[in-house]
């Protein structure tokens, strides 16, 4: 979209996508039951809803100021792997509504920095390589958190920067390298 691409092309990839994943979901058992968990977890607590059930008891836990750093019960014995895909929502049970301040507020910046960089950048390939990565770290944020917090269906993608995990970090971090290049040019 950024480089130009007509929206009449992106509909031949966009349109056949969605019927992909859509065939996907309903030819696969596990994928299905995945899917209407999504859809009502609370239907299912026990089995493909677990996971999402535990985040919104840690988030709804947290209230406005959090149980304390290092308190949460859910990480302890409840949400699995809560260090990994989960760690937003342990961070708002233990730190409350400002840790949703703080990271929003966050990667909000981080957007409108990238945006910056793009705008202001001498070559196109460099404002498009800022757009995109800028798009990839706060996409991948928004997807991450819509998982956790049962607007999205739950991925698996880690919350860029904060979640646990070599390979996420160091992607991340070699493209905010990029990105800072980009900006000193």
């Amino acid at each position: 979209v950024l480089a130009g691409t007509r929206w009449s092309v992106l509909w031949r990839v966009i349109g056949p996508g969605i019927a992909l994943v859509v065939l996907s979901i309903v030819t696969e058992p596990f994928r299905r039951e995945r899917f209407l968990s999504f859809i009502d977890p609370w239907q299912h607590p026990d089995a493909g809803g677990y996971q999402l059930v535990q985040a919104l008891l840690a988030i709804g836990s947290g209230g406005p100021f959090g149980v304390g750093l290092g308190h949460s019960v859910q990480k302890i014995a409840f949400l699995p792997e809560a260090h990994t895909d989960m760690i937003f929502a342990i961070t708002v049970e233990e730190l409350g509504l400002f840790a949703v301040a703080l990271v929003l507020g966050s990667f909000a910046v981080l957007a409108a920095v990238g945006i910056r960089i793009a705008t202001r950048a001498r070559t196109r390939f460099s404002a498009l390589l800022a757009a995109g990565i800028t798009t990839m770290i706060v996409g991948q944020a928004a997807i991450n958190i819509g998982g956790v917090t049962g607007v999205l269906p739950l991925t698996g993608i880690p919350l860029p920067l904060v979640s646990y995990g070599g390979s996420s970090l160091i992607v991340t971090l070699t493209a905010l390298g990029l990105l800072a290049n980009i900006a000193t040019e």
